[in-house]
């Protein structure tokens, strides 16, 4: 079987910590990347759970507001709603991005 070379871009401090884990347990990157290779080509799937919770988030948050304003006499202008929009979605990449 002929082998190939595979050149990923990765994040400097996380090939170090990879590589770390993967001497802790007894491998080397090119044995976990090739486990994880033939896991996926196995299974036909990713071995792992890929999820958008951006999109869960922002639809609670929306179905909490509609809520609350289904209780209230209070009426917003559309600024006001863009406004209240754009602090959910920047407080969701703030505390998504530490």
């Amino acid at each position: 079987m002929e082998s190939l070379n595979l050149n990923v871009r990765v994040d400097a401090h996380d090939k170090k910590s990879f590589e770390q884990f993967c001497n802790s347990v007894g491998m080397n990157v090119s044995t976990a990347i090739n486990m994880f290779i033939k896991a996926v080509l196995r299974e036909r799937k990713l071995p792992f759970e890929i999820r958008d919770d951006y999109n869960d988030y922002i639809y609670d948050k929306l179905n909490e507001a509609e809520e609350q304003m289904k209780t209230t006499t209070k009426r917003y202008s559309k600024d006001e709603l863009l406004e209240k929009m754009n602090n959910i979605i920047n407080e969701f990449e703030s505390n998504n991005l530490e």
